[in-house]
């Protein structure tokens, strides 16, 4: 016999959908998200502590990665909400709506601070001689304060008949009901979705041709002798854009099937592998410090210092990191 649930993510028309599960397939969503949601926050509180401690990582490009730290910490807090949707809601018309707010305001915060990722690398690699005067960490924080409260007034425009009259569409008590129009929905999916990701792609792509044509150029000793030093700060560069491309790309892979099956537009109940989906999406939030971890020596240095609270001690925020 199947049990009906239901599981919200921002959606084109409609953020709950009804999902038709068997009790297994509940408890194993149930777990699957509890995992997620513990793990994300563990991983993303260690990146937010390291970055925010250690003076040495204050630098544009970790300032990204702290920003998108929040936003995956943010997803993991979520999480736990969505966990008590699969029962029922149960906290209020009001705590429903703002749930539905915050995942649209944290999806539309997290697509951009990759698109900031993706045009820091581009300068980077394609000017690297203008990156130290024209990306400064005053720029940087500007560029992130503009990400999250650019979310937050365009997602306030999206979905400003839910904010305006809470638990309007809910039929019944214990649903969490958020619908948005289609002229909205269409509008959020082309500028927080199909035009970051455009971005993104165009600009990867540009970063890839670059990046290789200079390798090459290494290889095969066309660098002046004179220009030793700024080819050490080319490598260190490139690899940076080849660990924040690997993010980039994880989080395509995560997002892209999740929006196929929003502009499937299906109106009818979800399957298990459409749950499995959004579950994906969710579990992106989780991979980045693991991806952080394989590629930055710094980031296993600091967990260290985390770990065994050499953090406590006086002057600890000085340790070099690099």
């Amino acid at each position: 016999m199947k049990e009906e649930t239901e599981l919200c993510f921002p959606q084109l028309n409609t953020s709950c959908r009804r999902i038709q599960l068997p009790h297994f397939e509940t408890m194993l969503i149930y777990v699957l998200l509890s995992c997620i949601s513990v793990l994300t926050m563990i991983l993303n509180t260690l990146v937010i502590i390291s970055i925010s401690h250690f003076r040495k990582l204050h630098t544009p490009t970790n300032l990204l990665l702290l920003s998108l730290a929040v936003s995956d910490f943010s997803v993991g807090i979520l999480l736990f909400f969505l966990i008590v949707l699969i029962d029922g809601w149960f906290l209020g018309d009001l705590m429903c709506t703002l749930y539905q707010y915050s995942t649209y305001v944290i999806s539309s915060a997290s697509t951009g601070n990759m698109v900031i990722i993706s045009i820091d690398r581009y300068v980077a690699i394609c000017y690297p001689l203008h990156y130290t005067s024209k990306i400064t960490q005053k720029r940087m924080k500007i560029c992130v304060c503009v990400c999250w409260i650019g979310s937050l007034i365009f997602q306030s425009l999206i979905v400003m008949d839910n904010l305006k009259q809470p638990g309007r569409y809910n039929s019944g008590f214990g649903e969490c009901v958020f619908v948005v129009n289609d002229i909205a929905g269409y509008t959020d999916l082309t500028f927080s979705f199909i035009v970051p990701i455009a971005v993104i792609i165009v600009l990867y792509l540009r970063v890839f041709v670059v990046a290789v044509s200079q390798a090459r150029a290494m290889r095969s000793h066309i660098t002046a002798t004179n220009l030793k030093h700024s080819v050490t700060a080319k490598k260190s560069e490139l690899k940076a854009a080849r660990t924040l491309g690997v993010v980039v790309v994880v989080f395509l892979l995560c997002l892209c099937p999740y929006y196929c099956v929003t502009l499937s537009g299906q109106d009818s109940s979800l399957s298990a592998s459409d749950a499995f989906v959004a579950c994906l999406y969710a579990f992106n939030s989780c991979l980045n410090p693991i991806i952080y971890a394989f590629f930055y020596p710094w980031f296993r240095k600091a967990i260290q210092l985390i770990v065994t609270l050499q953090i406590l001690k006086p002057d600890s925020c000085d340790i070099n990191m690099m």
